[in-house]
């Protein structure tokens, strides 16, 4: 029986030998690894000669912001997903000009634009022409997150900023009545899976909507002349009260509406989820089992909003000769203060010729 043993050991190490011989080994040889897609160009440390200080910088305007007005907390998190829902993380929702997706009826409540532009013009002022605008709105993101209970996860950079930005692009980006089929084909688009998508909704916990959004939950349903019977009957009597208006807002989270945590998965579970989006997270069996464990394991929850924030921020992001920094510069434009900003109203001529062949280009 030793001997079989031995014996076999002997013949796979022949074989072993005989494959090494058939493929030499080059000991100077150096393996090169081709990133598989564009985001594996990001990197945690491509600042930290260039700008050290544009984290640093980033968080404490985030936090100084969201100390004098919490809610736009949600919304900057918000224009982060409206930006990387449409060209990918480029920053093109920034571009302020006739035509861009920031015109656009569906980009009529972003709020934030403020925010941006004052960090933008303070990383100017200590590293000219070096941080993205796209890399700014995925760190306030993760900033804003943080700054209201939400987990913190290492933000990779060196996007590059988008120049393209047109209007009716922006129509893709779900409203908040699409069924959940829908939602989970234009996450698959974006290259993200069911559990990123009932993840990613659960940013809900925090932020406001206009009544005008719901009003056809609270009283004509797909027609019916009679409220969504998905509604908890409390919470439509308190919605009733609170909308008297379209143009008034009410809390996505009626409970802890201030505060980054899984309750916006237990309201579901009570059926006081305000968006037919939300509330039908847990009537469908594709996504009601992750809605029931984000929903009993908080910890579940904060693990992989990091997961699945990363890989928003790196939805098509931009590389080579496709956006800004190939050229040697960030995207920068002066404002009639003087002040940097990402918006750029001005475009020179060649934008504009564009623009008349429908296609748009921010400069």
């Amino acid at each position: 029986m030793m001997k079989k043993c031995c014996y076999l050991t002997i013949f796979v190490l022949l074989v072993h030998l005989e494959l090494l011989a058939i493929e030499p080994v080059n000991a100077t040889a150096k393996r090169v690894v081709v990133p598989q897609n564009p985001a594996d160009y990001l990197s945690l440390t491509y600042y930290l000669n260039k700008c050290p200080d544009a984290e640093g910088i980033i968080q404490q305007k985030v936090g100084a912001w969201i100390q004098r007005d919490f809610t736009l907390a949600a919304s900057l998190i918000r224009l982060h997903f409206h930006d990387c829902a449409v060209r990918g993380c480029d920053a093109s929702i920034l571009l302020n000009y006739k035509g861009s997706q920031r015109s656009s009826y569906v980009s009529s409540t972003l709020r934030g634009f403020q925010v941006i532009d004052d960090i933008k013009a303070e990383l100017e002022k200590r590293c000219p022409r070096t941080v993205s605008c796209s890399d700014i709105l995925t760190a306030v993101a993760r900033d804003a997150t943080v700054f209201t209970g939400g987990p913190f996860w290492e933000v990779p950079f060196g996007r590059k900023d988008g120049r393209i930005s047109l209007a009716k692009e922006a129509e893709v980006v779900p409203q908040g009545h699409e069924n959940v089929t829908a939602l989970i084909e234009f996450f698959q688009t974006k290259g993200l899976n069911i559990l990123d998508l009932v993840t990613l909704s659960g940013a809900h916990t925090i932020g406001r909507c206009t009544c005008g959004t719901i009003l056809y939950r609270l009283y004509s349903f797909n027609g019916t002349k009679n409220p969504d019977p998905s509604l908890n009957t409390s919470y439509l009597n308190l919605l009733k009260k609170r909308c008297k208006r379209s143009t008034d807002l009410v809390y996505l989270d009626a409970i802890t509406p201030e505060t980054f945590d899984t309750v916006f998965y237990t309201n579901l579970q009570r059926k006081v989820g305000l968006l037919t989006t939300d509330q039908e997270l847990y009537s469908d069996q594709r996504t009601l089992p992750f809605v029931e464990a984000m929903a009993s394991q908080p910890f579940l929850f904060q693990n992989q909003l990091i997961v699945s924030m990363t890989n928003l921020g790196n939805v098509q992001v931009l590389i080579g000769n496709e956006g800004e920094r190939e050229i040697g510069r960030e995207r920068v434009f002066l404002g009639r203060d003087g002040r940097a900003s990402c918006k750029g109203k001005a475009k020179h001529r060649e934008a504009e010729r564009r623009e008349r062949k429908g296609q748009s280009i921010g400069f």
